[in-house]
């Protein structure tokens, strides 16, 4: 998923309680929540300057997984740069093999990071947090870049076939700005290599089967599986189709049973703010009447914009449907475009549905790195889902056949 870049350089929270579980601030005085379910999660991390919420949205999952499968102590923090550095080396091989039709670039999706973990392990973040460059912030432009600048040169094959040194290559470029992945660590006094690690904290190969992505279009059949097809979706990781009555179903279902979500969205909407909110209001009917002639005449630029984001704020959301999501995605209008965590639920003083969602760009906004996006807009812009299987009713798995 192509991921926006923050702005915000703030350190994660620093919190002393159970596995690290992050509190809710309060709501904004122009939004009055209840919380009507909210799940343990570790703290608000930064992603800063790199395309990799795909990987610090599906770590905060699988950290909030952890702690809902009994994980004790405090020092649950994974780290994010171990992952990205495996991808992108198993990413270089396929777009060498692909001759370069592959896209190349920061981004990547929730099945990426299951692979990798599943493939190489997972240490702590102390152990590899992937700043080896100068930097206190993950800035990741000019290692991209060097990446596929290499890339481009080897896959011309200059030499008329490939030499043995390649990967090394790439791997020295990885290794000099993210740190090398250690083959061996020590842990609260433990040797561990990366698998023995995962495993011993409850991630391994047979944990990871559990997880199940999800999708809603009409352009494959529903209850079947397809690779969702976006450009960051490089390992072609399939998700079942469902209708997106059921694939809300699943969402809400998973808060109310405990299970938070991984979630793909498209966050380029007028709706989706810095501030912590995202909705889809009705805009149309609100250029409707600001473009009534006799109503802004004699009003300043200045005054009608305040007075425009004000009627924004007070619209009713859009309804939304299956058609207009099939059209959103066929047009472009909806893209992969960002991941974040899924942990609650919760009501506006409206009555109107919220999810609750952990975002990864620093403890900043109105409610320190937490986003509330309302029923349509999810409804509206989710690209896919992660949730464990068990999440899922059991009228659902049957149509898709998961036991």
């Amino acid at each position: 998923m192509k991921k926006l870049l923050s702005i915000i350089a703030l350190a994660a929270m620093s919190l002393g309680a159970f596995a690290q579980v992050a509190p809710v601030p309060a709501a904004p005085k122009t939004y009055e929540f209840t919380v009507v379910k909210q799940l343990p999660i570790t703290s608000v991390k930064n992603q800063a300057s790199s395309g990799t919420c795909w990987c610090f949205s599906t770590i905060s999952f699988l950290e909030s997984e952890l702690i809902r499968k009994g994980y004790k102590g405090d020092d649950l923090d994974l780290s994010e740069m171990f992952v990205v550095s495996k991808a992108y080396q198993d990413k270089a091989e396929k777009y060498i093999r692909l001759d370069g039709s592959l896209n190349f670039g920061q981004g990547s999706d929730f099945g990426d990071v299951i692979e990798t973990i599943r493939t190489y392990g997972i240490v702590p973040n102390s152990v590899m947090d992937g700043l080896n460059y100068g930097e206190t912030r993950h800035m990741h432009s000019e290692l991209a870049s060097a990446l596929l600048g290499y890339l481009q040169a080897i896959v011309k094959v200059p030499n008329r076939r490939l030499s043995t040194a390649w990967k090394d290559g790439f791997r020295g470029i990885v290794d000099a700005y993210l740190g090398a992945c250690p083959e061996t660590f020590v842990y609260n006094g433990k040797t561990y290599t990366p698998q023995q690690y995962r495993d011993e904290i409850g991630l391994s190969p047979a944990n990871l089967d559990e997880y199940i992505s999800l999708t809603s279009f009409t352009h494959h059949p529903f209850y079947s599986q397809f690779a969702v097809e976006v450009p960051d979706n490089w390992r072609w990781t399939p998700s079942y189709n469902l209708p997106i009555d059921e694939l809300m179903e699943v969402m809400y279902n998973a808060i109310d049973k405990g299970y938070t979500v991984a979630w793909g969205s498209d966050v380029s909407e007028n709706g989706f703010d810095r501030q912590g909110i995202g909705v889809m209001p009705d805009i149309q009917a609100v250029e409707e009447a600001g473009s009534d002639q006799a109503r802004w005449v004699g009003v300043s630029a200045e005054d009608k914009a305040k007075e425009m984001a004000a009627m924004r704020e007070n619209a009713p959301e859009m309804t939304i449907t299956q058609e207009m999501r099939q059209k959103a995605f066929d047009n472009k209008e909806t893209t992969d475009d960002h991941g974040m965590h899924i942990f609650g639920t919760a009501v506006d003083q409206r009555g109107t549905r919220y999810f609750m969602v952990k975002n990864s760009w620093g403890v900043t906004g109105k409610y320190d790195g937490i986003w509330y996006c309302s029923d349509s807009f999810v409804r509206y812009k989710t690209l896919n889902i992660l949730v464990h299987k068990d999440a899922i009713p059991k009228s659902i798995k049957n149509k898709l056949g998961i036991k």
